[in-house]
C-alpha cells in the first residue's frame, strides 16, 4: 500500500503555523468567512500594527495547533462556528482588547441569494429618495408595499420582509441595499483567545467597559469607607483616620480648656468676638478710642468675614456636631482609635 505523500509547502506551512501558535502573546482564532477580498486588504491593514492574522485551511492549522502541544478540544471549540477561520496574534494586545479591536471590523453588506437573514429584516414606512417609474413595481414584487407619494417613491407602511433565519430572494437583496439596508455582517471575528494557558471564549471577551469601570470605582470607594469605620491602618486609610484623631484630639482640647499653641489663636478668636458682641451692645460714650476702631472695622468688614468670625465663635458648638455626626457613621471615636 502506498503512502500519500505530504506537498513539501504543506510542511513549511505547518511550521509557520505552529511558529506563530508558539508565539508570546495571545493567540485565538477568528472567522473571516464572508469577507469581501477588499474589505479583508482594508482591515488587515488597519490591524496590521497591533495583530498578525494568518490564513490557512483547517486541516494545516489543526496539524499546527497539534504540534504547538495546544489542547485539541479548545481549537475545536474555537472553530466550531468558524466559516473560514485564521490565527490571530498579538504580542500588544491582551484578550479583552483584542476582542475590542476586531468588534470595530464589523460592517453590513447587501445579501446574496440564499443567505440566511441574521435578524428579522424590517423595512420602514416612508418616503425614499426614488422618483417614479418601474422601481415602485420592483419593490411590490418582493414584498414591499410602494406607491408615488408627492413625486416619490414611498414605502406604505413598515413590513417585516424577511423573518431571522429565512432565506434571502436575490430579487430581495438587490432591493434592500437600494434602500441602503445592508443585513449580512461582516468583519474578522473573534471566537476566543488563549492568554498564558487561560482559555477565553468570545462570550467572555464582550464585555462592558465603562460599566466594570463603574463597578470597580464603586467597590473601591465602599472598601475604603469600610477599611475607615472599623479603623485598619494601612498605606491608604492612615492619612484620613489621623486627619479625624486630630479633629476629635482638638474637640476635647477646646472643650477641656487646654492651651496650647493649636488652641491658644481659637480661644483668642472666640474672646475677641465675645468681646465685640459685649462692646457693641454698650453706650458708644462708654468705649475707649480701641473699642470704638475695632466695632468700626467690624461692622465694615464683607459678609464673609462676618461669617468667618461667628464660625470662629462657634468652633466648638462645630466639633461637637461632627464627633456626632462621625459616631453616627461608626467610628470608635479618639479612646478607640489610640486603645
Amino acid at each position: 500500500m502506498n503512502t500519500p505523500k505530504i506537498a513539501p509547502w504543506k510542511k513549511d506551512r505547518v511550521v509557520e503555523l505552529t511558529e506563530v501558535l508558539n508565539s508570546d502573546g495571545v493567540v485565538g482564532i477568528v472567522d473571516v468567512g464572508g469577507v469581501p477580498a477588499s474589505n479583508m486588504l482594508d482591515m488587515r491593514s488597519n490591524l496590521r500594527d497591533s495583530m498578525k492574522i494568518t490564513m490557512a485551511k483547517k486541516t494545516l492549522i489543526r496539524l499546527a495547533w497539534e504540534n504547538s502541544g495546544r489542547s485539541k478540544e479548545e481549537l475545536e471549540t474555537l472553530m466550531e462556528d468558524a466559516v473560514q477561520p485564521c490565527i490571530v496574534q498579538s504580542e500588544n494586545l491582551n484578550p479583552f482588547q483584542l476582542f475590542i479591536e476586531l468588534e470595530k471590523t464589523r460592517q453590513g453588506r447587501a445579501a446574496k441569494e440564499g443567505e440566511l437573514a441574521p435578524m428579522d429584516i424590517i423595512v420602514e414606512k416612508g418616503p425614499t429618495t426614488f422618483g417614479p417609474g418601474p422601481i415602485v413595481g420592483e419593490f411590490n414584487a418582493v414584498g414591499i408595499p410602494a406607491k408615488i407619494d408627492k413625486g416619490k417613491v414611498a414605502i406604505q407602511k413598515t413590513t417585516t420582509v424577511v423573518e431571522k433565519g429565512q432565506p434571502i430572494s436575490a430579487d430581495l437583496g438587490i432591493m434592500l441595499a437600494k434602500l441602503d439596508i445592508n443585513p449580512i455582517e461582516i468583519g474578522i471575528i473573534l471566537t476566543g483567545a488563549i492568554e498564558e494557558g487561560f482559555f477565553f471564549p468570545a462570550s467572555a471577551l464582550d464585555i462592558d467597559l465603562d460599566q466594570i469601570r463603574t463597578d470597580i470605582i464603586t467597590a473601591t470607594s465602599g472598601a475604603f469607607n469600610l477599611a475607615c469605620n472599623m479603623r485598619w491602618f494601612s498605606e491608604q486609610t492612615m492619612p484620613t483616620l489621623l486627619s479625624k484623631a486630630s479633629g476629635e484630639a482638638l474637640s476635647v482640647a477646646v472643650e477641656a480648656g487646654v492651651t496650647n499653641e493649636t488652641t491658644a489663636p481659637l480661644f483668642i478668636s472666640r474672646a475677641n468676638a465675645r468681646a465685640l458682641a459685649l462692646a457693641g451692645q454698650l453706650d458708644s460714650s462708654a468705649l475707649d478710642e480701641e473699642l470704638s476702631a475695632a466695632l468700626g472695622a467690624a461692622a465694615s468688614a464683607s459678609s464673609e468675614s462676618v461669617a468667618a468670625s461667628n464660625a470662629t465663635e462657634t468652633v466648638t458648638e462645630v466639633t461637637e456636631e461632627e464627633e456626632e455626626e462621625e459616631e453616627e457613621q461608626g467610628f470608635g471615636g479618639l479612646g478607640d482609635l489610640f486603645g
